[in-house]
């Protein structure tokens, strides 16, 4: 035999197995691509999911239906392009339910005023209802020329006015608003300089939608800490006052967190005594 020269048989079986290494990178791709395309699969409207169950939550709503409304609010459109009104077949589809003398509105003190909230049942803010419980704390939006809903690469709160985001909570916390009645109250930040500023949801919406004799009294509960700078006598609780119908009642009471959390743990104390 010549040197140099392979074996016709080994030469086989070199093709042979460079042909099984082959047929077992290309399956491993297939395999690959077969488990990626699945995963996309179930990711494409990653809200939906979320959105459901957290409306079955209530019970007696079609949560299928209420999230087709919704959807047609922004899909297909810009995410700076959607104005409040986009909503309005949302809010007529799920209207909020008449609680006189519980609803509790807030700014700048979310975390403090849903721990009081969470336990106890005396007043409901608007992420307690259905529409502000199925969205709070979630992003998403639209892009033209799609009919999926995006929950990444959307405009952020100030990147433009008519965000998808933006307007739904302005247009939800109107609708919250125009349903108070009786005694309404609203917890505000004792710790920065302007408690009621004037381009927060509170000053900017709802506020101007209390009107009397359906709003009788506006209890302002400012929540303190050892460090605040602020008091009753702060001068934007002040315009507040002024912005506020006059034939509303208006008070402020000084109340520390601390107070709030330890009244929040004593189901037994009248929720009015808390402040």
């Amino acid at each position: 035999m010549e040197r140099g020269v392979t074996p016709l048989p080994e030469k086989r079986r070199r093709r042979r197995g460079l042909a099984l290494l082959v047929f077992a990178v290309l399956l491993l791709v297939v395999i690959v691509a077969v488990v990626v395309g699945v995963t996309v699969r179930r990711n494409a409207h990653p809200l939906k999911p979320t959105f459901i169950a957290r409306c079955e939550a209530f019970k007696g709503y079609d949560c299928a239906k209420i999230w087709g409304v919704f959807e047609q609010a922004y899909v297909g459109r810009d995410p700076c392009e959607v104005p409040v009104e986009a909503y309005d077949p949302l809010i007529a589809a799920v209207p909020f339910k008449p609680a006189c003398n519980r609803l509790m509105f807030w700014s700048k003190t979310k975390d403090v005023v849903h721990d009081f909230t969470e336990k106890r049942d005396c007043f409901v803010t608007v992420e307690e209802t259905l529409l502000g419980s199925v969205l709070d704390g979630l992003t998403w939006c639209g892009k033209k020329g799609s009919r999926e809903t995006f929950t990444t690469d959307c405009p952020g709160w100030s990147d433009c006015v008519n965000n998808t985001v933006r307007s739904f909570w302005n247009r939800v916390s109107a609708a919250f608003a125009d349903d108070a009645c009786g005694d309404v109250s609203a917890m505000l930040n004792g710790s920065i300089a302007t408690p009621f500023h004037p381009a927060s949801v509170f000053a900017s919406i709802e506020v101007k939608r209390f009107h009397f004799p359906k709003v009788k009294s506006l209890k302002v509960v400012l929540v303190t800490q050892k460090n605040s700078v602020t008091n009753c006598t702060n001068a934007s609780l002040k315009d507040l006052q002024k912005e506020l119908d006059q034939r509303i009642t208006y008070n402020c009471k000084e109340v520390t967190e601390a107070r709030l959390q330890e009244c929040s743990s004593h189901p037994e104390t009248p929720c009015g005594s808390c402040w």
